[in-house]
């Protein structure tokens, strides 16, 4: 970006943009600028101030943005440039996964870190749908292994498909700078074993009615069901706990024996996050209520739940729309979507 479109400066011969209603501007750019400073930064907190920042810098260099580019696009620059500031000097945002720590069993002592800066959840109702492919848990937390500037230069030209000289002016640099930069990433994801998860827009009658079983199994806290829900080499872990575990009876034996709640004591309510299923996990509390526990973040791999990530930050729930708490009396089954009974077994020889 030219620094006649960063800095402020008395008025310009530019014509009308659609910098002349700025209130429409940032309702229209809102939720597809808050899903890039979330890749960028792993956080949706992070992501709702880097926007607000994007915006002020934007406002005060309207009067001599020269349209060179689409006001998108200078958006989309100014953005870029405000989360490699904020980025400057702080570590990744990781899963307990990533840390290079190997699985546990459920009966190991649960290690809790309230020093790391965990990735965060974003809810698909703050980001443009049409994006959530590139906004998958394991995507974002993947962006998260490569450095600022790298992970720049793949958002910029794997997701938001520029080109290379686009994306060299963006960040100051060359078209060869960026392609060695790409080639970087790439070859960092790709010794990972991660990429981009492709999402299913609509899940099936078949993954609905598993997302109902699992919450109903939660609210009984039956855990032959829940185990029987999750693939054999199912994943689960917990921030701000550095422990995850694999393996779906091993989870059984977690939820067994380190969740406090018994049978209906804990209320899921349905959202989502990431473009994935999504429940809001409350926990009865002596008073008889349900208060906020955790946010659990769900991998379907076909009918059964890959990788389930729970998230103990429970201001979460704010960020998600749900409720600060749920009365006493209340019952899960009641709030369940309807779903296509399944076909009756054939009769007869």
């Amino acid at each position: 970006m030219t620094a006649q479109e960063t800095s402020g400066g008395p008025g310009s011969d530019r014509g009308t943009t659609e910098l002349d209603d700025f209130d429409g501007l940032t309702s229209r750019y809102q939720r597809e600028l808050l899903a890039h400073c979330y890749r960028m930064s792993g956080s949706v907190h992070e992501a709702e101030d880097l926007v607000q920042e994007t915006f002020l810098r934007a406002w005060k260099a309207s009067a001599t943005f020269q349209g060179r580019s689409s006001v998108r696009t200078w958006l989309y620059r100014i953005a870029t440039n405000v989360c490699l500031t904020n980025l400057e000097g702080k570590p990744r945002r990781p899963l307990p996964a990533g840390l290079g720590t190997s699985d546990q069993m459920a009966g190991d002592a649960l290690e809790e870190n309230h020093e790391i800066a965990w990735l965060e959840p974003v809810p698909d109702a703050a980001v443009v749908v049409a994006e959530r492919d590139t906004l998958r848990l394991a995507f974002v937390a993947a962006l998260q292994h490569l450095p600022a500037r790298q992970r720049a230069v793949l958002i910029l030209r794997d997701v938001l498909r520029w080109s290379a000289a686009e994306t060299a002016e963006a960040l100051d640099t060359t078209s060869a700078a960026v392609n060695s930069a790409l080639q970087r990433a790439h070859a960092q994801l790709g010794e990972r074993a991660l990429t981009e998860d492709t999402v299913v827009e609509d899940l099936s009658d078949a993954q609905r009615g598993l997302l109902d079983r699992y919450l109903d199994a939660f609210w009984r806290k039956d855990i032959d069901t829940i185990v029987g829900l999750l693939k054999a080499d199912a994943t689960w872990d917990m921030p701000p706990f550095t422990n995850w575990y694999r393996g779906a009876g091993n989870i059984g034996d977690l939820i067994g024996t380190k969740c406090p709640g018994g049978v209906h004591d804990m209320a899921m309510v349905a959202t989502t996050a990431n473009g994935q299923p999504a429940f809001g996990l409350y926990m009865r509390v002596p008073g008889g209520h349900f208060e906020p526990f955790h946010l659990q973040v769900l991998h379907l791999d076909g009918d059964l739940v890959r990788h389930v990530t729970a998230f103990f930050e429970t201001r979460l729930f704010a960020t998600f729309g749900l409720p600060a708490s749920l009365p006493a009396d209340y019952l899960p089954a009641d709030h369940l979507p309807a779903v296509p009974a399944a076909p009756a077994a054939p009769t007869g020889s």
